[in-house]
C-alpha cells in the first residue's frame, strides 16, 4: 500500500485505485449516464420537434451538459465523492489530504473530464493514469484530488491514544454539533499518525487543528493545556457521546420491543361421567344391649357381738 504524505507531513494510509477497478467504474457510470440521456433525449425531442432545427439543437445541447456534465458533478457532491460506478467497486474520490471533496473539486474533476474521457473517448485519461505514480488522471491532478479504494482486506484503523486523566470531563458541555466531518477526519488522522511526525510538524499541525477545533465550538482551551492533550480530550468526549447515544438507543430498543409469545391451542379433554357406586347395606359392628333387668339389693348384714369373759383382767396361760 503506497502511503501519501501531505505538504504538512502528515503520513496517510489510503491506497490508490488503479486503472483497471477506475476503468470499470467510470464504463458502469457512462452507461447509466447514457442511458438516462437517450431515453429524456426521445422523450423530449419527440415534443420539440415540431418547433424547428434550432429549438431542437438546443434541447440537445441543454440535456448533453445538464446530463453527461452537470449530474456526475452533483453526485460526486452530494455523495462526498462516490458515483454508483465507485461505490459498486469501493472507491472514493478524496483530496489529497485525506478530506473529503466539495463542489469546487467535482466541478474541476467533471470539466476536465469531458475533454479526457468523452471527446477524447478515455485515451488522455488513460495515457495519464498509466503515468501517473497514483493513478491520477489530468482531472484529479488540476482538482487536487485521489481516488482510492475503501475496502481494503485486512486493513484495521489504528485507535486513537487515550486523552489525559486529568482532562476527563473537563468537556462535556462543548456543543460539538458544529464541528463537521472533514474536521474530525483531520484530528483522527493527526492523532493516530503522531508518532511518525517530527515534534516542530506536529506542534504546529496541533496548534492548528486546535485553533481551528475552538473556533467551531466557540470555547477556549484551558490554560496551560497542550494542543495535543485538547485535540485528544475532545475526541474523547466525542467517542464517548456515541458510545452513550448507541447504548441507549440498544437500551430503548430492548425495553420496547415486545417479545411475541406463542399461543398454545388448548385442549378438550372428554369429561367421564362417574355414576355413584352401589354399596349392599350391612350390619352395624355394635349391637344395642338390652335393658337388664332391676334385681332386688340386699340390706346391709348383721354381724353378731361376742361378749367378753366375765372377771375383767388377763387370763392367764393354761
Amino acid at each position: 500500500m503506497s502511503q501519501l504524505v501531505t505538504g504538512d507531513a502528515v503520513v496517510l494510509g489510503l491506497q490508490p485505485a488503479r486503472l483497471p477497478s477506475r476503468a470499470m467504474a467510470v464504463l458502469l457510470d457512462l452507461l447509466i449516464v447514457f442511458s438516462a440521456y437517450l431515453l429524456v433525449s426521445m422523450l423530449l425531442l419527440s415534443s420539440v420537434f415540431s418547433l424547428g432545427t434550432a429549438a431542437t439543437a438546443a434541447v440537445q445541447v441543454a440535456l448533453f451538459v445538464l446530463l453527461l456534465v452537470g449530474a456526475p458533478i452533483a453526485v460526486e457532491t452530494l455523495s462526498g465523492g462516490r458515483s454508483v460506478g465507485k461505490a459498486a467497486f469501493g472507491l472514493r474520490v478524496v483530496r489529497t489530504d485525506g478530506g473529503p471533496i466539495r463542489f469546487r473539486h467535482a466541478l474541476v474533476r467533471g470539466a476536465v473530464g469531458v475533454v479526457e474521457l468523452l471527446l477524447t473517448l478515455g485515451t488522455v485519461g488513460v495515457i495519464a493514469s498509466l503515468v501517473s505514480a497514483e493513478g491520477r488522471r489530468l482531472g484529479d491532478v488540476f482538482a487536487g484530488a485521489l481516488v482510492v479504494r475503501e475496502r481494503l482486506p485486512g486493513a484495521a484503523s489504528r485507535p486513537v491514544p487515550p486523552a489525559p486523566h486529568w482532562l476527563a470531563g473537563h468537556f462535556t458541555e462543548l456543543d460539538l454539533s458544529r464541528v463537521p466531518d472533514d474536521l474530525w477526519l483531520s484530528v483522527r488522522q493527526f492523532l493516530t499518525r503522531l508518532p511518525q511526525l517530527d515534534r516542530t510538524v506536529a506542534w504546529s499541525m496541533g496548534v492548528r487543528l486546535s485553533q481551528e477545533l475552538m473556533a467551531r465550538v466557540g470555547v477556549a482551551a484551558p490554560a496551560g493545556v497542550q494542543p495535543v492533550d485538547y485535540l485528544s480530550a475532545v475526541m474523547a468526549e466525542r467517542q464517548r457521546r456515541e458510545a452513550a447515544r448507541m447504548y441507549a438507543a440498544g437500551q430503548h430498543v430492548q425495553h420496547v420491543q415486545q417479545w411475541p409469545q406463542a399461543q398454545y391451542p388448548q385442549q378438550q379433554y372428554p369429561q367421564q361421567q362417574y355414576a355413584a357406586p352401589q354399596y349392599a347395606p350391612q350390619q352395624p359392628y355394635f349391637q344395642p344391649q338390652q335393658q337388664a333387668q332391676a334385681q332386688p339389693v340386699a340390706g346391709p348384714r348383721e354381724i353378731p357381738v361376742q361378749e367378753p369373759p366375765s372377771g375383767g383382767g388377763f387370763t392367764p396361760p393354761g
